[in-house]
């Protein structure tokens, strides 16, 4: 049997400076911002599930994700639409087929929020 456990612990994202990118997702994640910064690079967002591993280390133009890497669940879809906008985060799909849209963060990587 393998040892490893059919579950992932988190994603890696690649950004560009990481205490900016820190506090975005905080912000826009209603997070607090009093994790540890690991190894000057590291920043683990820590979510029901699955964390969000922020990396300035392994960032470069070309590792950013231009496709949605994971989804943010909601349960109001329209709600949380409303919420980014007021948050001015770059929106980059409408509401679609009335469960999911695509977002941008600072450094282009782009991100599902999904009914």
């Amino acid at each position: 049997m393998n040892p490893a456990a059919n579950q992932i612990s988190g994603v890696f994202v690649p950004v560009r400076d990481i205490k900016n990118a820190r506090d975005w997702y905080c912000d826009i994640l209603s997070l607090p911002r009093d994790g540890d910064l690991y190894f000057g690079h590291i920043y683990v967002l820590p979510l029901d599930g699955a964390n969000i591993i922020l990396d300035s280390k392994i960032y470069a133009p070309d590792h950013v994700h231009k496709v949605p890497a994971f989804q943010l669940r909601t349960n109001d879809i329209h709600q949380s639409y409303e919420y980014m906008k007021e948050k001015n985060v770059e929106l980059i799909t409408n509401i679609e087929n009335g469960h999911w849209f695509n977002f941008k963060d600072l450094d282009g990587n782009v991100i599902m929020v999904c009914k």
